[in-house]
């Protein structure tokens, strides 16, 4: 490949992050929604213990002195992974306060933090796992969060993370479709770009795959409802102003009502599950 070959390879690359990055909601709006969520949360939370637990159970064995819980939530996995690690030391980390707050009097972490994955506030080699489960799809540039995931990471320290794809909630994305032109859904990247910064962030990528979870409901108020109740609703730029008329609610309905199944109305969530180790001689 040629030198200008490759800058024209580069810059497409750099364009296309930059052109995702502008399609993403504004972190202040994220820790806002999820913050509000946080009391309603882990009443419809069946996918994120599905996905979590499912993280845990790819991790290699390992035994942290401290871990780190990126994107901990209501503390559900910081909770989980004390009593994996019951001689270790947890932190909890997540940008909506109102989750730390939801979170701090249940237990699990010895350290709870307001902070951002993207600029983590730890020092460098503090830690020896980071754990994150349906958290990193809310951050514009991945390639800082692994960035500084492999800073903090003591050398043969391992990040697990589960995150979404594009293809989630491509069901409910297309019945929208059909109705109008809006942004209805939230966006996320492709399994091709995960793969890509992962090859790239200087750690030893064990694995990188998707697998998909469906869930069904019995009609397309529910599925939206849940999605309002954890925070996981349209906050992207270019979503529709005010309140949504009937007669465009109707459509949408009768559009959903093509995919129904036996069990219900699926809707498909696409995800992510990666681990990477920080070798000693990183």
């Amino acid at each position: 490949m040629t030198d200008l070959s490759h800058c024209a390879v580069l810059k497409a690359v750099k364009q296309k992050q930059a052109n995702f990055q502008n399609h993403l909601p504004d972190k202040r709006q994220v820790a806002a929604s999820f913050s509000k969520a946080a009391a309603s949360y882990d009443s419809v939370a069946e996918l994120q213990r599905a996905v979590g637990t499912e993280l845990m159970s790819r991790l290699p064995a390992t035994s942290p002195a401290r871990w780190l819980d990126l994107g901990s939530g209501t503390g559900y996995f910081s909770r989980l992974l004390a009593q994996s690690f019951p001689d270790s030391e947890g932190i909890a980390l997540d940008i909506a306060e109102g989750m730390l707050q939801h979170a701090r009097p249940l237990g699990g972490a010895g350290h709870y933090l307001a902070g951002d994955a993207e600029n983590l506030p730890l020092k460098d080699a503090s830690v020896g796992l980071i754990f994150s489960s349906l958290a990193v799809q809310w951050c514009g540039d991945f390639a800082a969060v692994l960035s500084e995931a492999k800073r903090v990471l003591q050398p043969g320290g391992l990040l697990g993370f589960a995150s979404l794809c594009v293809g989630t909630l491509q069901e409910l994305r297309d019945s929208w479709r059909a109705v109008d032109g809006r942004v209805h859904v939230n966006r996320f990247r492709a399994l091709e770009e995960y793969q890509r910064l992962c090859a790239a962030s200087g750690m030893q990528v064990r694995s990188v795959n998707v697998l998909p979870h469906v869930l069904h409901y019995p009609d397309v108020r529910s599925l939206t409802h849940e999605l309002k109740a954890l925070g996981a609703h349209n906050i992207n730029p270019g979503r529709p102003d005010g309140l949504t008329g009937r007669a465009r609610i109707q459509r949408l309905i009768a559009a959903y009502e093509g995919y129904r199944k036996e069990n219900g109305l699926p809707a498909t969530y696409q995800v992510v599950y990666a681990v990477l180790e920080k070798t000693a001689t990183v």
